[in-house]
């Protein structure tokens, strides 16, 4: 069928659908909701057999879901409706929640149920719930209601489902049914708070005498106990904030009405109003963590659940000194597991929109993440293996593709490209390590495309070696026992030692230096040249700019190279 998915933002969960309707034989198109005028007229050029609105905060306009089947995404179960579905589920302690796909109405999430699913909750953020749980139930509702809709079935009134009814109609949550009592709350009270609003729109509190918006929040209990509310220590990117009856870390807040009213870390945010606190190490028991290094026999495993996936340089040195004291280890293999979240995303596009200069930060940034890249492809006495249970992004792709091994968890997404930030050229030694696993060919084309890429065509491409299927936790349990298996192999010293041949035949031939050194010409020129694209898109991206219109690599329907091609005249006639 033809499908046209319908959204806000093209996220993750829009994404993973793109891809698996794709997998399934479909032709799929988005369109960005920009206004109603713009979202008839892409119904009228593509001509769609179906909508699926994903991720949409605005209603479908009438002339669209009343000339043909519009499919709506609710992260919730049957009969519930409002935008914060999930917030209200983790708010008031749900233990089992939903995804239901509805029929668009002239009412708001009150159409008959094409499919729906429910998934046990997990003590996580919003954000991790809506990456995982509710992302695998929206793909199996979805893929399920397509197959009915193809069939020629029928929706389902929600009162004449044999379901429990749990499910009501709830306005948005205010931020004043989000405030944190720091008097009253416990820690327990105030992490779900916080979570429960993660990613967007945070909780609103004040710091320092300061409005700010928490996110990123951790137990900090093992500190000393004072006065509930009092800011009392800092690590690292944090600041510890003591609750009634311990305290929490808050590792990123929002600024609004500032001259940086985006995310930052806290203790940048408030550089100033931190400088006097105590310091606990980062990484240390007692501080707060986002790089952690354990040993299961001869397999070292190093993690780095930064917080959005992003790398800054001061995140990349950090990590790379990690990683150089694991490889002294006496082990023989090294899994490189990202965080449950995200594997990478590259640049910390926040902190160089914080910088003084913009430039100057990208430059230092992309350096700090080559100089790892450059560490992991060179690494001669462990065979190294990126395990990626979290999706990936822009340069953090090509540094999951240094190590010798990717493995991919089967739901990961991949979007292995930079030219949606203002058309940057790239580094982390892609420009080697893509002809190099994955041929000329692949190449040409992994570099040419903009669009989400999931596990399995990670894998016929070169980009990833294996594929495990399963949660997270599965995907975890396999690495670790597939990396286990690898140090018994009697033939891993013979892997080490092709891969080390075929390092050296390589940099006879042409030094990593010259790779590294040509791609950083290009990135300079993006951060220093003429052309600001690079600047604008990083602007727009940290500021959250609202799109103006849906980029013609993923809308088909306004590419004029398709509307020519013959299948497409067929159609139109």
């Amino acid at each position: 069928m033809r499908i046209l998915l319908l959204v806000t933002a093209f996220n993750a969960l829009s994404q993973r659908l793109h891809v698996e309707l794709g997998e399934c034989g479909h032709e799929v198109s988005v369109e960005i909701d920009v206004n109603d005028a713009r979202t008839i007229e892409a119904v009228e050029l593509y001509e769609p057999d179906l909508v699926i609105a994903p991720f949409l905060k605005r209603a479908i306009p009438a002339e669209v879901h009343e000339s043909r089947v519009c499919m709506i995404v609710h992260p919730g179960i049957v009969g519930d409706g409002g935008p914060s579905a999930l917030d209200w589920a983790m708010l008031e302690g749900e233990a089992e929640w939903g995804v239901t796909v509805l029929e668009a109405t002239s009412e708001m999430d009150a159409g008959p149920v094409w499919a729906s699913v429910t998934f046990p909750m997990r003590g996580a953020t919003k954000s991790s719930l809506y990456r995982n749980e509710v992302t695998e139930a929206a793909v199996t509702a979805v893929l399920d209601a397509v197959e009915r809709f193809g069939a020629g079935g029928k929706p389902v009134a929600a009162d004449d489902m044999a379901v429990e009814r749990r499910g009501r109609w709830r306005d948005a949550v205010t931020q004043a049914e989000r405030a944190i009592d720091w008097q009253a709350d416990d820690t327990e009270t105030v992490l779900r708070k916080i979570a429960a609003a993660d990613g967007v729109p945070g909780v609103r509190d004040e710091l320092f005498g300061a409005t700010a918006f928490l996110f990123d929040a951790s137990d900090a209990s093992g500190l000393p106990r004072t006065d509930p509310g009092a800011v009392i220590a800092k690590s690292g990117l944090a600041i510890a904030r003591s609750t009634k009856d311990g305290a929490v870390w808050i590792g990123h807040v929002r600024r609004p009405g500032t001259q940086q009213p985006y995310k930052l870390p806290a203790t940048l945010a408030f550089a100033d109003e931190v400088s006097g606190l105590p310091e606990i190490p980062l990484n240390s028991e007692a501080g707060y963590s986002d790089i952690l290094y354990e040993e299961d026999g001869l397999v070292g495993f190093l993690h780095f659940p930064f917080y959005n996936g992003a790398m800054g340089t001061d995140a990349c040195r950090r990590l790379l000194a990690a990683y150089r004291d694991a490889v002294q280890r006496q082990t023989k293999v090294i899994v490189l597991c990202g965080g449950p979240e995200f594997w990478s995303n590259g640049l910390d596009l926040n902190r160089i929109e914080a910088a003084t200069s913009a430039a100057d930060e990208s430059y230092s940034n992309i350096s700090a993440i080559d100089d790892l890249s450059e560490a992991i492809v060179r690494t001669s006495s462990h065979l190294t293996v990126s395990a990626l249970r979290g999706n990936a992004g822009a340069g953090g792709v090509f540094l999951a593709r240094a190590a010798a091994q990717v493995w991919l968890r089967s739901g990961v997404i991949l979007n292995p490209h930079y030219k949606d930030m203002g058309n940057l050229y790239g580094s982390e030694l892609w420009t080697y390590l893509l002809p190099r696993h994955c041929g000329a060919d692949n190449t040409r084309r992994i570099a040419a495309a903009r669009l989400p890429m999931g596990a399995r065509e990670a894998v016929r491409l070169g980009l990833a070696d294996r594929l495990f299927g399963g949660t997270r936790d599965s995907f975890m349990a396999q690495t670790r026992a597939q990396a286990a298996a690898l140090t018994n192999d009697p033939g891993l010293q013979r892997m080490l030692a092709d891969k080390n041949a075929r390092r050296a035949a390589d940099e006879a031939q042409k030094p990593l230096s010259a790779y590294r050194e040509e791609e950083l010409v290009r990135m300079r020129r993006n951060f220093y040249g003429f052309d600001p694209s690079y600047h604008i898109a990083r602007h727009n991206f940290v500021h959250k700019v609202p799109k103006s219109r849906t980029p013609v690599t993923i809308a088909r329907h306004r590419d004029l190279a398709w509307k020519a091609e013959p299948a497409m005249q067929g159609r139109a006639s």
